[in-house]
């Protein structure tokens, strides 16, 4: 497998979910929550898989920072074939919707979108929580080529397993790829960076921190027997870690 980390910066996100890029001028002045947003791209030998999509944060010149990465790899939009959301909140889908003069359309047009279906039902259950953009999920959910999932766990492809985790949000889920010996797991913000491993605490940010808190003691355990590549989307410095 090859893993291209699609890390569109550093932020500082405010208590409304509004994200500013944080520079060498402003990292020690800004306040809020400080994390990447970096989704990641796994090339299998039977797929492009995206998982999670970031915030479709702009260059200088209005071209998107993950389009950027791609274009330096030699990959195209309309290479990827999934997207794996594990999560609605707005700094893991916003990639996914490219607004245009007449509407919007799918930034990555061939892939087949995948959503758990109770994630959803919870965020449109809680209106007016600022982690959602409802403006732009509601054209998410209209994107062609969405598979609904509703099961707890399964898989997807042979290469392709998840597990409804919950933890951070009600029915989040983490995704593991498995091909040639070589398994990478994606715990996304259950397990976003590796502090969450040294420091065992149950995070108020989480809607069920106890389960977060165990689940990432299970995973650590696993990952050490098994020799997993773990994923950290919002790591300040590291994309991953490696057993």
């Amino acid at each position: 497998m090859k893993i291209i980390p699609l890390k569109e910066g550093n932020f500082a996100a405010s208590r409304t979910k509004d994200f500013s890029l944080l520079t060498e001028e402003n990292i020690d002045t800004a306040s809020g929550i400080k994390m990447s947003v970096q989704p990641f791209l796994i090339i299998t030998e039977n797929d492009y898989i995206l998982l999670d999509a970031g915030i479709g944060w702009k260059n200088d010149d209005g071209t998107s920072v993950i389009s950027g990465i791609l274009e330096r790899e030699k990959i195209s939009p309309d290479q990827i074939t999934k997207i794996l959301f594990s999560h609605l909140h707005k700094d893991h889908i916003e990639g996914a919707v490219k607004l245009t003069h007449d509407g919007f359309e799918a930034t990555f047009p061939n892939a087949e979108i995948y959503i758990q279906k109770r994630e959803l039902d919870f965020a449109m259950e809680n209106k007016g929580n600022p982690s959602f953009d409802f403006n732009l999920l509601e054209k998410l959910i209209r994107l062609p080529n969405i598979i609904w999932m509703n099961e707890d766990r399964g898989k997807i492809t042979d290469e392709i397993s998840y597990e409804v985790a919950g933890g951070h949000t009600p029915f989040m889920q983490v995704f593991w790829i498995r091909e040639s010996g070589e398994t990478v797991f994606y715990g996304a913000d259950d397990l976003p960076q590796a502090s969450y491993l040294k420091y065992h605490l149950a995070y108020k940010s989480d809607f069920d921190g106890r389960k977060a808190m165990a689940l990432r003691l299970q995973w650590e355990k696993e990952a050490k027997e098994n020799h997993w590549k773990i994923l950290l989307y919002h790591d300040l410095n590291k994309a991953i870690i490696e057993f």
